[in-house]
Protein backbone atom coordinates (compact mmCIF):
# COMPACT_ATOMS: atom_id res chain seq x y z
CA UNK A 1 0.00 0.00 0.00
CA UNK A 2 1.53 3.26 -1.08
CA UNK A 3 2.57 5.77 1.55
CA UNK A 4 0.33 8.41 -0.06
CA UNK A 5 -2.77 6.27 0.43
CA UNK A 6 -1.66 5.46 3.96
CA UNK A 7 -1.27 9.13 4.88
CA UNK A 8 -4.62 9.95 3.26
CA UNK A 9 -6.43 7.21 5.19
CA UNK A 10 -4.93 8.28 8.52
CA UNK A 11 -5.80 11.94 7.88
CA UNK A 12 -9.38 11.11 6.84
CA UNK A 13 -9.86 8.84 9.86
CA UNK A 14 -8.63 11.46 12.30
CA UNK A 15 -10.51 14.27 10.55
CA UNK A 16 -13.87 12.49 10.48
CA UNK A 17 -13.61 11.36 14.09
CA UNK A 18 -12.31 14.75 15.23
CA UNK A 19 -15.12 16.68 13.57
CA UNK A 20 -17.90 14.43 14.85
CA UNK A 21 -16.47 14.13 18.37
CA UNK A 22 -15.32 17.68 19.04
CA UNK A 23 -16.80 20.11 16.49
CA UNK A 24 -20.19 19.13 15.09
CA UNK A 25 -23.05 19.63 17.61
CA UNK A 26 -24.35 16.09 17.15
CA UNK A 27 -25.04 13.07 19.36
CA UNK A 28 -21.38 11.98 19.15
CA UNK A 29 -19.99 15.28 20.46
CA UNK A 30 -17.97 14.53 23.60
CA UNK A 31 -18.21 18.05 25.00
CA UNK A 32 -22.01 17.92 24.83
CA UNK A 33 -22.20 14.36 26.17
CA UNK A 34 -21.94 15.42 29.79
CA UNK A 35 -19.78 12.52 30.94
CA UNK A 36 -16.01 11.93 30.94
CA UNK A 37 -16.17 9.04 28.52
CA UNK A 38 -14.89 8.02 25.08
CA UNK A 39 -17.93 5.85 24.50
CA UNK A 40 -19.00 7.96 21.52
CA UNK A 41 -15.61 7.55 19.85
CA UNK A 42 -15.78 3.77 20.14
CA UNK A 43 -19.30 3.82 18.73
CA UNK A 44 -18.27 5.95 15.75
CA UNK A 45 -14.84 4.48 14.91
CA UNK A 46 -16.07 1.07 13.64
CA UNK A 47 -18.34 2.78 11.12
CA UNK A 48 -15.47 4.93 9.87
CA UNK A 49 -13.27 1.83 9.58
CA UNK A 50 -16.07 0.07 7.72
CA UNK A 51 -15.59 2.49 4.82
CA UNK A 52 -11.89 3.32 5.06
CA UNK A 53 -10.47 -0.19 5.41
CA UNK A 54 -12.17 -1.53 2.24
CA UNK A 55 -10.76 1.56 0.50
CA UNK A 56 -7.18 0.68 1.45
CA UNK A 57 -7.45 -3.08 0.89
CA UNK A 58 -9.28 -3.00 -2.45
CA UNK A 59 -5.95 -2.54 -4.26
CA UNK A 60 -4.23 -5.47 -2.54
CA UNK A 61 -4.84 -8.09 -5.23
CA UNK A 62 -7.29 -6.37 -7.59
CA UNK A 63 -4.55 -3.98 -8.69
CA UNK A 64 -2.17 -6.90 -9.25
CA UNK A 65 -4.73 -8.59 -11.49
CA UNK A 66 -5.48 -5.40 -13.40
CA UNK A 67 -1.84 -4.60 -14.16
CA UNK A 68 -0.93 -8.21 -14.88
CA UNK A 69 1.71 -8.38 -12.17
CA UNK A 70 -0.09 -11.12 -10.21
CA UNK A 71 1.48 -13.89 -12.28
CA UNK A 72 4.93 -12.36 -11.77
CA UNK A 73 4.32 -12.05 -8.05
CA UNK A 74 3.29 -15.69 -7.75
CA UNK A 75 6.49 -16.85 -9.46
CA UNK A 76 8.66 -15.17 -6.83
CA UNK A 77 10.41 -17.43 -4.26
CA UNK A 78 7.74 -16.75 -1.63
CA UNK A 79 4.66 -18.73 -0.72
CA UNK A 80 1.09 -17.55 -1.25
CA UNK A 81 0.67 -17.29 2.51
CA UNK A 82 3.72 -15.04 2.82
CA UNK A 83 2.33 -12.73 0.13
CA UNK A 84 -1.04 -12.61 1.88
CA UNK A 85 0.49 -11.99 5.29
CA UNK A 86 2.69 -9.20 3.94
CA UNK A 87 -0.29 -7.38 2.49
CA UNK A 88 -2.37 -8.10 5.58
CA UNK A 89 0.25 -6.83 8.04
CA UNK A 90 0.68 -3.67 5.97
CA UNK A 91 -3.03 -2.99 6.43
CA UNK A 92 -2.93 -3.74 10.17
CA UNK A 93 0.05 -1.40 10.67
CA UNK A 94 -1.93 1.32 8.92
CA UNK A 95 -4.85 0.70 11.29
CA UNK A 96 -2.51 1.01 14.27
CA UNK A 97 -1.06 4.29 13.00
CA UNK A 98 -4.60 5.62 12.53
CA UNK A 99 -5.67 4.66 16.07
CA UNK A 100 -2.54 5.74 17.97
CA UNK A 101 -3.03 9.53 17.57
CA UNK A 102 -6.50 9.22 19.10
CA UNK A 103 -4.86 8.43 22.45
CA UNK A 104 -4.85 12.21 22.86
CA UNK A 105 -8.64 11.90 23.18
CA UNK A 106 -8.12 9.79 26.28
CA UNK A 107 -5.74 12.36 27.78
CA UNK A 108 -8.15 15.21 26.97
CA UNK A 109 -11.19 13.50 28.48
CA UNK A 110 -9.04 12.46 31.47
CA UNK A 111 -8.24 16.13 32.12
CA UNK A 112 -11.80 17.29 31.47
CA UNK A 113 -13.28 14.96 34.07
CA UNK A 114 -14.74 16.33 37.31
CA UNK A 115 -12.49 15.73 39.16
CA UNK A 116 -9.68 15.21 36.63
CA UNK A 117 -9.12 11.52 36.09
CA UNK A 118 -12.76 10.58 36.59
CA UNK A 119 -12.85 8.20 33.64
CA UNK A 120 -13.20 4.44 33.31
CA UNK A 121 -9.67 3.65 32.13
CA UNK A 122 -10.31 -0.09 32.17
CA UNK A 123 -13.21 0.27 29.76
CA UNK A 124 -11.24 2.72 27.62
CA UNK A 125 -8.23 0.45 27.19
CA UNK A 126 -10.48 -2.54 26.59
CA UNK A 127 -12.24 -0.55 23.89
CA UNK A 128 -8.93 0.38 22.26
CA UNK A 129 -7.86 -3.24 22.18
CA UNK A 130 -11.24 -4.24 20.78
CA UNK A 131 -11.02 -1.52 18.14
CA UNK A 132 -7.62 -2.75 16.97
CA UNK A 133 -8.92 -6.32 16.76
CA UNK A 134 -11.98 -5.09 14.86
CA UNK A 135 -9.78 -3.17 12.42
CA UNK A 136 -7.54 -6.21 11.96
CA UNK A 137 -10.62 -8.32 11.21
CA UNK A 138 -11.87 -5.80 8.65
CA UNK A 139 -8.44 -5.83 6.96
CA UNK A 140 -8.62 -9.63 6.59
CA UNK A 141 -12.09 -9.30 5.06
CA UNK A 142 -10.88 -6.56 2.71
CA UNK A 143 -7.89 -8.65 1.57
CA UNK A 144 -10.23 -11.53 0.77
CA UNK A 145 -12.61 -9.25 -1.15
CA UNK A 146 -9.71 -7.94 -3.22
CA UNK A 147 -8.58 -11.49 -4.02
CA UNK A 148 -11.94 -12.58 -5.45
CA UNK A 149 -12.38 -9.64 -7.82
CA UNK A 150 -10.27 -8.06 -10.52
CA UNK A 151 -12.01 -4.71 -10.04
CA UNK A 152 -11.10 -2.34 -7.24
CA UNK A 153 -14.62 -0.89 -7.11
CA UNK A 154 -16.20 -4.33 -6.88
CA UNK A 155 -13.66 -5.31 -4.24
CA UNK A 156 -14.54 -2.21 -2.23
CA UNK A 157 -18.27 -2.93 -2.40
CA UNK A 158 -17.82 -6.61 -1.48
CA UNK A 159 -15.60 -5.69 1.48
CA UNK A 160 -18.05 -2.99 2.59
CA UNK A 161 -20.97 -5.42 2.50
CA UNK A 162 -19.05 -8.17 4.29
CA UNK A 163 -17.74 -5.82 6.99
CA UNK A 164 -21.20 -4.33 7.46
CA UNK A 165 -22.83 -7.73 7.73
CA UNK A 166 -20.21 -9.08 10.14
CA UNK A 167 -20.57 -5.99 12.32
CA UNK A 168 -24.35 -5.52 12.36
CA UNK A 169 -25.93 -8.39 10.42
CA UNK A 170 -25.93 -11.02 13.15
CA UNK A 171 -27.16 -8.51 15.75
CA UNK A 172 -30.02 -7.60 13.41
CA UNK A 173 -30.94 -11.26 12.93
CA UNK A 174 -30.74 -11.80 16.69
CA UNK A 175 -33.17 -8.93 17.31
CA UNK A 176 -35.69 -10.56 14.95
CA UNK A 177 -35.97 -13.45 17.42
CA UNK A 178 -36.51 -15.94 14.58
CA UNK A 179 -34.01 -18.47 15.94
CA UNK A 180 -35.53 -18.79 19.39
CA UNK A 181 -33.10 -20.36 21.85
CA UNK A 182 -30.33 -20.23 19.23
CA UNK A 183 -30.60 -16.45 18.99
CA UNK A 184 -27.79 -15.81 21.47
CA UNK A 185 -25.49 -18.14 19.53
CA UNK A 186 -26.31 -16.29 16.29
CA UNK A 187 -25.55 -12.96 17.97
CA UNK A 188 -22.17 -14.28 19.12
CA UNK A 189 -21.23 -14.95 15.49
CA UNK A 190 -21.12 -11.21 14.84
CA UNK A 191 -18.25 -8.79 15.47
CA UNK A 192 -20.34 -6.30 17.43
CA UNK A 193 -21.08 -8.70 20.32
CA UNK A 194 -17.39 -9.35 20.96
CA UNK A 195 -16.35 -5.75 20.36
CA UNK A 196 -18.95 -4.59 22.88
CA UNK A 197 -17.80 -7.22 25.35
CA UNK A 198 -14.18 -6.02 25.17
CA UNK A 199 -15.35 -2.42 25.55
CA UNK A 200 -16.45 -3.23 29.09
CA UNK A 201 -12.79 -3.47 30.04
CA UNK A 202 -12.67 -7.25 30.52
CA UNK A 203 -10.51 -9.00 27.94
CA UNK A 204 -12.18 -12.39 27.67
CA UNK A 205 -10.20 -15.11 25.89
CA UNK A 206 -13.37 -16.05 24.00
CA UNK A 207 -13.48 -12.59 22.42
CA UNK A 208 -9.78 -12.72 21.51
CA UNK A 209 -10.19 -16.21 20.02
CA UNK A 210 -13.19 -15.00 18.03
CA UNK A 211 -11.23 -12.20 16.37
CA UNK A 212 -8.21 -14.43 15.75
CA UNK A 213 -10.51 -17.05 14.20
CA UNK A 214 -12.22 -14.43 12.03
CA UNK A 215 -8.85 -13.21 10.77
CA UNK A 216 -7.57 -16.74 10.16
CA UNK A 217 -10.72 -17.80 8.27
CA UNK A 218 -10.63 -14.90 5.81
CA UNK A 219 -6.87 -15.20 5.28
CA UNK A 220 -7.28 -18.92 4.56
CA UNK A 221 -10.13 -18.15 2.15
CA UNK A 222 -7.81 -15.68 0.43
CA UNK A 223 -5.09 -18.32 0.17
CA UNK A 224 -7.59 -20.81 -1.25
CA UNK A 225 -8.67 -18.24 -3.83
CA UNK A 226 -5.11 -17.61 -4.95
CA UNK A 227 -4.38 -21.31 -5.21
CA UNK A 228 -7.46 -21.79 -7.40
CA UNK A 229 -6.00 -19.40 -9.97
CA UNK A 230 -3.15 -21.85 -10.48
CA UNK A 231 -5.42 -24.69 -11.48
Amino acid sequence: MSSLIGYAVIIVYLLVNGLFLWVFPMQFNILDYGFASLENYFMLAPWVFMFLIPAITMRSFAEEHKTGTMEILLTKPVTDLEIILAKYLAGVVLVLFAVLPTLIYDFTVYRLGMPPGNIDQGGTWGSYIGLVFLGAGFVAIGIFASAISGSQIVSFLIALLLCGFMYTGFSFIYNLSIFGSLGLFVNQLGVNAHYTSMSRGVIDTRDVLYFLSLIAIFLMLTRFRLERRKW
